[in-house]
């Protein structure tokens, strides 16, 4: 086989396929991207064995047709030291032998029959299929996936609940401390759900940013996968039942604060330094038309106190938060002001934005914590 292609192009595709490889492998194979070549279209796929990406480009001068694997990492590390130039990718059918050859030199390894790679399962029980644009899904994933948990004891929480209706489709994570919902109106379907797993969500966080056009979702009782562009993405499903997540969500968290999402971001991002290392404790103590945030380390004799304006008339509570889950919840968020909706300091907190699209949905729970005063 041979074939040319442009260093930049192939550099590109393999990195981002590379991130689904793992350190840790069943089969040596594994640690390859495999090469399969037809006609002037080049086919690269990687996989850990639970999640498989796979990508086409085109190449040109293409001789022969079949599949190679080789080393992800010789070629990655070979590849990113080239300028964009054109390179001759010259496979030995026989021994798998590879020679790149360059404007400047040749670099010569050995691969491994291709015919060994694992083949990329099917879909064939209950079967359900959807669409949504290639932006929307990125946007639901970056605003989900950071409170998925890392919980061996419930797996079904380490991911993103993808739950399917005639009128909606909901995206939900949770790690028992805080929740996300999102809920997206315009994408509708036969009711179904799934749980993706985190890895393969933050892998198709990173590859969707460069996609337009809709992503073609299909997924059955063990498997799901992402179609859009040129690029194939699927990966075992996490079974189990997922929690019940409007059951824990309050609806009657009636004292509203309005408040602007940067200016608490910040005050809070400072106070925070001063927070215990180890609870990570800040008080917000909310009076009228003002909150009044806190932290403080007994231990070192270190605090630190701000007062924000916002827009509030009910009655005066204070409320602690972890401030690590505060920050990340209010640095996701877009919009410019956010609500914070209470009932009482022992109950969760409800943080949704105070504007946002009109066939989109956000609310994200936060679980306070214990005020020793």
């Amino acid at each position: 086989m041979r074939f040319k292609v442009s260093s930049n192009k192939l550099f590109a595709q393999l990195q981002a396929l590379s991130k689904v490889i793992s350190s840790k492998n069943s089969l040596n194979i594994l640690e390859c991207v495999l090469f399969d070549l037809h006609d002037n279209l080049l086919t690269l796929t990687a996989s850990d064995s639970e999640t498989t990406i796979q990508t086409t480009l085109e190449v040109e001068e293409a001789e022969g047709a079949g599949k190679v694997a080789f080393t992800a990492r010789m070629l990655t590390d070979t590849l990113k030291e080239f300028p964009e130039q054109p390179l001759v990718f010259d496979i030995n059918d026989q021994n798998f032998g590879l020679n790149i050859i360059s404007d400047n030199g040749n670099y010569n390894f050995v691969g491994t029959n291709g015919l060994e790679y694992p083949q990329m399962p099917a879909i064939t029980e209950d079967v359900h299929t959807f669409e949504m644009e290639a932006n929307t899904l990125l946007t639901a994933l970056n605003k989900t996936i950071f409170c998925a948990a890392d919980d061996e004891l419930r797996p079904v929480m380490n991911g993103v609940y993808f739950d399917l209706a005639e009128e909606s489709l909901t995206m939900v994570a949770t790690d028992a401390h805080r929740l996300v919902k999102y809920t997206n109106t315009n994408i509708k379907g036969e009711p179904a759900s799934f749980i993706l797993p985190k890895k393969p969500a933050n892998l198709l966080r990173q590859v969707l940013g460069k996609e337009e056009g809709n992503v073609s979702i299909t997924f059955g009782t063990k498997n799901t996968r992402f179609d859009f562009g040129q690029t194939i993405l699927i990966c075992r499903l996490i079974e189990g039942r997922f929690p019940n997540y409007n059951a824990v969500i309050p609806k009657n968290n009636n004292n509203i604060i309005v408040v602007d999402r940067q200016t608490i971001l910040n005050a809070s991002k400072r106070v925070a330094v001063f927070a215990n290392q180890g609870t990570g404790l800040i008080k917000l103590a909310i009076g009228e038309n003002t909150i009044h945030i806190s932290a403080q380390d007994i231990d070192f004799s270190t605090s630190a106190e701000e007062q924000i304006s916002c827009n509030y008339s009910g009655p005066s509570m204070a409320i602690g938060f972890k401030a690590p889950f505060l920050i990340e919840i209010l640095g996701t968020i877009g919009s410019d002001e956010i609500n914070i909706e209470l009932s009482d300091p022992s109950k969760a907190g409800l943080i949704v934005p105070t504007t946002s699209e009109d066939n989109e949905e956000l609310v994200i729970l936060l679980m306070p914590m214990l005020l020793n005063d």
